[in-house]
């Protein structure tokens, strides 16, 4: 115990001054912390006598070679704070592999920069260790070596030149939001506002030009067909303490021992993927045709029902819920895509391609439309998913559309990058997206990520607050929103200039660097350096949903007026990430589909007072 405590004195010694120098200067102002690396190699080199004495701690507390006291309560504790000083050690050698790079900070200068092509495949060769380590059960899938280096070469080149730890991306990602707001004061005093394009309440008049499938109360039916392809998942997470009870009732015990009335792949001996998507579509059993659970790396679980509703034949996509749907979504180079009727020399998401040739394959394989449409000749074909899914469900959509030229496509909430320009022109023909409010998977993009990259090291550089006090404000924020006065003194001033018409002030620099910089190295031919040169948008004709702000006039009067406003959006329109507070939230399939609900009953009350002449 007297050794344990001598160490501990140490570490007291020298974690007051690592933590007040650490504190010092802005999070790019490393000459503030110029003498932590000393003070932290002493700190690390202290793990050495620690490890030897918890070593002699264990012979002595568990070998048989020292007796020492019989005491029972003594021995207990000792024994705990053994094992307890193998816990931190195991997490601190966890956290230095994890924050090392041991290709060491990428600082580029001119002369250097002939060396990065080298450094870039040193750094996808640790990616890919990094990878395969960290997620080594999909090893054994069928695409799992190409995914982890198509994904190894993203995340070099993404992270290439930068020496950030996670918690100065979160930073960042708190410095952008006061940059936002920021931004957002300047072009409303400049009255940019107002030129925006207007969002209409009433629903109709925004329809008034779409095709009758265009419709929010089919967008709203197939939205409830894509949740259910979460199945059981989704009712344990929406229905925590009740879900188990609500899946029960649609499971079938010990179903492989038993004659299948439906042909399922790849479920559970009590089939509890069915009973999720019976419980969470309400379709009745005879009406799902097939179902696939299969979940590797480019292939993802879908079903197929037949809707007396709307007289069609769904097929319905899984979005991401799994690991290895994360990896399909991140390979995301363009890769040249075909199918009949598409652009010459069209391109599309490297993973959602594979995925729906994959979809492709399994249903000419295995005859499921033909069946479907033999039972059901009369019907439509109509493909709906949420996120992936609804990417994957474009992709399918196009390679089906020559042998079903009907097809109808429901995209909710569909990511950024999936077709090259035209292509995405070619789906609003027969594709129907919808999008809700800042939801960051519909502009996510390889280009949306690298340029947030770059955004974020020039907030970092431009701020003068040190990351503790950053942290804090974040919280601050998150509670009470950004006040006015921060949206000043974030920033150093010499990092803005008088504002010029139609230009914010934080968006200029100098114009001649005198020293090279990370930043000013990013900011140095950003096209030739992109990882994907074809720029990928999204598909179909978009309708976005964002919530209305109520004006002074409607607090005072007290008018219940719809909180949704909408209208139809260009594919150039999403692809630039924005950190705001419902980011993630937006793209939930329960708040999609809330909202939905909200529109309709605000329309179908608007329409009852119109036709009985009500206020």
């Amino acid at each position: 115990m007297i050794g344990v405590l001598t160490i501990l004195a140490c570490n007291i010694v020298l974690l007051v001054p690592l933590v007040n120098r650490s504190a010092q200067g802005a999070i790019l102002d490393t000459a503030a912390r110029r003498v932590v690396a000393p003070i932290l190699t002493v700190k690390i080199l202290l793990l050495l006598p620690e490890v030897g004495w918890n070593i002699m701690g264990t012979i002595w507390m568990f070998g048989h070679s020292v007796q020492c006291s019989s005491e029972h309560f003594t021995r207990t504790v000792t024994e705990g704070l053994v094992l307890f000083n193998w816990v931190l050690l195991a997490l601190t050698l966890f956290g230095l592999a994890v924050v090392f790079d041991p290709l060491g900070s990428a600082h580029f200068n001119e002369q250097e920069l002939t060396l990065e092509t080298l450094r870039h495949r040193r750094l996808t060769r640790l990616w890919m260790r990094r990878l395969k380590w960290t997620f080594c059960w999909m090893r054994r899938d069928e695409h799992g070596k190409d995914a982890f280096l198509h994904m190894a070469n993203f995340f070099s080149s993404l992270f290439r030149g930068t020496d950030m730890v996670p918690s100065d991306y979160v930073a960042g990602f708190i410095l952008m939001r006061v940059l936002q707001k920021r931004k957002t004061r300047e072009m409303r005093r400049l009255e940019l506002l107002d030129q925006q394009p207007q969002y209409i309440q009433d629903v109709r008049t925004v329809m008034a030009d779409a095709p009758d499938w265009m419709s929010l109360e089919l967008a709203h039916h197939f939205l409830k067909l894509a949740i259910a392809a979460y199945t059981w998942p989704f009712v344990m997470y929406r229905y925590p303490f009740s879900g188990l009870v609500k899946l029960t009732g649609n499971m079938t015990c010990c179903s492989c021992l038993r004659s299948k009335s439906m042909l399922v792949q790849e479920d559970n001996c009590c089939f509890c993927n069915l009973a999720g998507i019976r419980y969470l579509s309400m379709v009745a059993d005879d009406d799902i045709l097939f179902a696939s659970f299969r979940n590797r790396i480019f292939e993802m679980p879908y079903y197929l029902v037949a809707d007396h509703k709307t007289g069609s034949i769904v097929l319905v996509i899984r979005g991401s819920i799994s690991m290895r749907d994360i990896f399909t979504d991140l390979n995301a180079g363009a890769e040249k895509f075909e199918a009949e009727g598409l652009p010459p020399n069209s391109m599309a998401h490297r993973g959602m391609v594979i995925g729906a040739h994959y979809i492709k394959r399994d249903l000419e394989d295995l005859d499921i439309l033909n069946k479907a449409f033999g039972l059901y000749p009369h019907y439509k074909l109509a493909i709906t998913g949420h996120s992936l899914g609804a990417a994957v469900g474009v992709l399918v959509g196009c390679l089906l559309r020559s042998k079903y030229p009907n097809l109808r496509v429901y995209a909710l909430c569909p990511p950024a990058a999936v077709l090259s320009r035209e292509a995405a022109r070619y789906t609003e023909d027969f594709t129907f997206s919808v999008g809700v409010g800042d939801d960051f998977v519909m502009r996510l993009s390889i280009d949306s990520s690298e340029d947030l990259r770059t955004t974020l090291l020039h907030v970092l550089e431009a701020s003068h607050l040190p990351k503790y006090r950053i942290m804090l404000n974040g919280f601050g924020y998150a509670i009470f929103g950004v006040p006015t006065r921060d949206l000043e003194t974030t920033w150093k001033s010499e990092c803005t200039t008088p504002p010029a018409p139609g230009h914010l002030p934080l968006l200029f620099r100098s114009p001649e660097p005198t020293t090279w910089s990370e930043v000013s190295v990013l900011e140095k031919d950003v096209p030739a350096r992109r990882f994907s040169r074809t720029r990928l948008f999204s598909p179909g004709r978009i309708l976005h949903i964002t919530y209305r702000k109520k004006s002074g006039t409607d607090k005072k009067s007290g008018a219940r007026r719809s909180q949704f406003v909408m209208r139809w959006a260009a594919a150039e329109e999403f692809m630039q990430l924005a950190v705001m507070p419902r980011m993630v939230l937006d793209h939930l399939p329960e708040n999609v589909e809330k909202v939905l609900e909200t529109i309709l009953q605000d329309q179908h009350e608007r329409e009852h007072r119109l036709h009985h002449n009500l206020p």
